[in-house]
């Protein structure tokens, strides 16, 4: 049995947890930030690294104890390098060496989008690959084709705004608070998924990217008006705001469900899987799920306890990749970018 300790700090999730043998996870502790960020409508980047700081020592400690593992227990330390906020994963860089070197245990650099695609398979009892993958959050959206869990390739990602990023700022044009994401959600199981006709952007020809900035611009010209970035709200009623975020919905999930049948297609793989906070979205899951059954799809959804940023898919990860001869050195370096 090998355990793995993941450490996850790329935006504002503050997580540690212990998985054995890729699988099994032990603990998976996670210290949220939304009480820190509410008041700002977003992330703050140096609020968000300030508070891994503070947290991140005692998330270790618990997590070894919840585990009831002793550092000779542990096989490696996984630690997100990148994509992602720059100052918050510095600090968990930094402390997945520091463990490293003094408890002389295996590093692991894991890619956190790589993370999410192969998230959906730690409750698996079979491997899934090859799979498409989906990985949709605030931060990224992207398609992946998932060989192994070291042979990943880029298909198509994002241009402009992540998925997750309009459903925070449609949410803020509403007025309906921060995170977003959740938020929309609610509101659009209550409301009319055609009552507004918002664009749906393909892009042009085969492309597997996406974009969503002019989903998020209609939304914003529907709600103040042609033209307008302010006005108008107050006279939306409560069903009207359930019909907008139930259309807006509605036309991003569409989306990502015709270009994520599309990659299976032209990858030739008849799995797709789905990873990322968006991952969560209840009409991604039930859409998707129904249009994989009618193309005869296997689909694979991450757990809900594992769709937002979170360790355990880092030390998951992270396990396979030390299986495969993959490591680090002290050397390790955090990137911001993909």
């Amino acid at each position: 049995m090998a355990a793995i300790l993941g450490i996850e700090t790329s935006c504002d999730e503050t997580s540690v947890a212990i998985v054995d043998d890729g699988r099994r996870v032990r603990c998976n502790l996670t210290a949220t930030q939304f009480d820190l960020h509410a008041k700002y409508g977003g992330v703050v980047p140096e609020i968000a690294s300030r508070a891994h700081i503070e947290r991140l020592d005692a998330l270790v400690a618990e997590a070894m104890g919840q585990a009831g593992c002793m550092p000779a227990d542990v096989d490696g330390i996984a630690v997100t390098s990148g994509p992602g906020l720059i100052g918050s994963l510095l600090v968990g860089v930094t402390a997945a060496k520091t463990l490293a070197w003094s408890w002389e245990k295996p590093l692991l650099g894991v890619d956190h989008i790589h993370a999410h695609a192969t998230s959906a398979a730690i409750d698996l009892a079979e491997e899934p690959w090859p799979a498409a993958a989906l990985v949709v959050s605030g931060g990224h959206t992207s398609l992946l084709l998932v060989r192994d869990y070291d042979d990943i390739s880029l298909l198509g990602s994002t241009i402009d705004d992540a998925a997750g990023e309009a459903f925070d700022k449609v949410a803020s044009i509403l007025g309906l608070g921060f995170p977003g994401g959740p938020i929309v959600d609610q509101r659009a199981r209550r409301g009319n998924p055609q009552a507004v006709s918002f664009p749906r952007t393909m892009l042009s020809g085969d492309s597997l990217d996406f974009s969503f900035s002019g989903l998020k611009t209609a939304v914003l010209y529907y709600v103040h008006g042609p033209g307008k970035t302010a006005g108008g709200l107050e006279g939306l009623s409560e069903g009207r705001i359930d019909d907008i975020c139930a259309s807006f919905s509605a036309a991003v999930t569409g989306v990502l469900i015709e270009k994520t049948l599309a990659a299976a297609g032209r990858s030739g793989v008849r799995t797709i899987v789905v990873g990322g906070g968006v991952a969560a979205n209840s009409m991604l899951r039930a859409r998707l799920a129904s249009r994989c059954q009618a193309s005869g799809l296997a689909l694979h959804l991450t757990p809900m306890a594992y769709c937002t940023d979170n360790a355990a898919m880092i030390a998951s990860l992270g396990h396979h990749l030390l299986r495969r001869g993959h490591h680090d050195d002290l050397g390790l370096v955090a990137r911001a970018s993909a």
